[in-house]
């Protein structure tokens, strides 16, 4: 996959349409906290804008970004608008400091949708260390859910929910022999862990184990490890594109277990590059379904995607990324007009039993000992080149 330059992030961040604040401006007036001035609050993010997983930085800031413009036509909160700056770290965990210093360089109030395990690796001790809020985070890494990390905001369920589900569906259709092949980073070792302590419940261990580079495709070593093990199901840890060719090589190999991969993927983008061989592969989504019109919050989604980036397809990623802008709008509302970034995690954390409009399974609910917002997951499974929502797992594997 050929990388973006430079130009390009920067004309994709104009056709999101939210402004970048200079530093005149943040200076303008004088603020109740850093990054808020009478009518504007900055928050900053960092994710893949550039790079082999783009679709998934870009994506993540398109959806918050729709979330945001809304607001902000609404009239901001408490008359301040809500300005965005999102920088790019092409999923590096090697670029992250240099990110973040920059972010904290402009000022920002509070941080969100950062995008990957590697890199929040990376942000997370560094948002601590300077008691900045992060909200809205695209990976479920154990490491942000335990210990309780006090600056850090989750709002999707974790893999640790993913893999349970994945493993227990398919222990109840008896497949039993699971395999892994993962991306040799945290971000892998995350899901790899998850999947342990799903088997760990059957008394059972992951049968293979292959792996891969990060930002990269080179996975015919992983797989070939993995095919020796002869595993009915393979669970997949990675983005898209190494994903992607995963399924292809393997069913060029004219091997065919059930794949299975977690909300990480990026749904759609992995099925227009694996193509037919996308078909059947199971993934589980921190969201619901972005056709679930039915639900209040997708159908705002909708709206709010067609209205401020025309011509964009849904995606479970940007609708992430929307519902992450979600809580931290709700968050700087309770904390009041005075708020603080203390006063912002406080009002976070006094979100309890809140109907999210995404349908019965997620509630949002967070305490002063619990910064996760969801817990469930939906399973789709892909059929004619589309995500479906499965409802049952009988003819898994078959």
């Amino acid at each position: 996959m050929s990388r973006l330059g430079t130009g390009a992030v920067c004309t994709f961040l104009r056709g999101i349409g939210l402004a970048l604040l200079t530093s005149a401006l943040a200076a303008s007036a004088v603020a109740e906290a850093p990054g808020v001035t009478d009518n504007s609050i900055l928050i900053g993010s960092c994710s893949a804008l550039d790079g082999p997983a783009h679709f998934l930085g870009r994506q993540t800031v398109l959806g918050a970004s729709a979330y945001l413009h809304m607001i902000n036509d609404d009239g901001g909160v408490f008359g301040r608008k809500i300005q965005l700056q999102a920088f790019d770290d092409s999923y590096d965990p090697d670029r992250a400091p240099a990110c973040f210093k920059r972010m904290t360089k402009e000022g920002v109030f509070a941080l969100g949708f950062f995008v990957g395990t590697p890199t929040a690796k990376a942000y997370v001790p560094l948002a601590q260390e300077e008691k900045i809020p992060v909200v809205g985070l695209f990976t479920g890494a154990q490491l942000l859910y335990e210990p309780l990390k006090h600056e850090i905001i989750n709002v999707r369920a974790s893999y640790y929910d993913e893999t349970r589900e994945q493993v227990d569906k398919l222990w109840e259709v008896n497949i039993h022999k699971i395999g892994v092949i993962y991306q040799d980073d945290p971000f892998g070792k995350a899901v790899l862990d998850g999947v342990k302590l799903a088997l760990q419940k059957h008394n059972a261990a992951p049968v293979g184990l292959g792996t891969f580079t990060r930002n990269s495709v080179d996975i015919a070593g992983g797989l070939k490890e993995v095919m020796a093990a002869h595993p009915q199901a393979v669970i997949i840890a990675g983005p898209y594109a190494p994903a992607a060719a995963i399924v292809k090589q393997a069913h060029s190999d004219g091997w065919k277990p059930q794949f299975l991969t977690v909300s990480f993927v990026g749904t759609e983008e992995f099925i227009k590059e694996a193509g037919s061989d996308a078909e059947g592969t199971i993934i589980t989504q921190v969201m619901p379904p972005y056709d679930r019109i039915d639900y209040p919050t997708v159908a705002l989604y909708r709206k709010c995607l067609a209205r401020y980036s025309p011509g964009e397809a849904p995606t479970f990623v940007s609708l992430e990324g929307f519902v992450d802008a979600m809580v931290l709008v709700e968050g700087l509302k309770r904390a009041g007009k005075d708020v603080t970034r203390e006063k912002f995690i406080s009002a976070i954390e006094s979100i309890h039993e809140m109907n999210a409009g995404l349908g019965p399974k997620l509630i949002l609910n967070y305490s002063s000992s619990d910064h996760k917002g969801f817990d469930n997951v939906y399973p789709t499974i892909v059929k004619s080149s589309q995500p479906v929502l499965m409802t049952e797992w009988s003819g898994v594997g078959k």
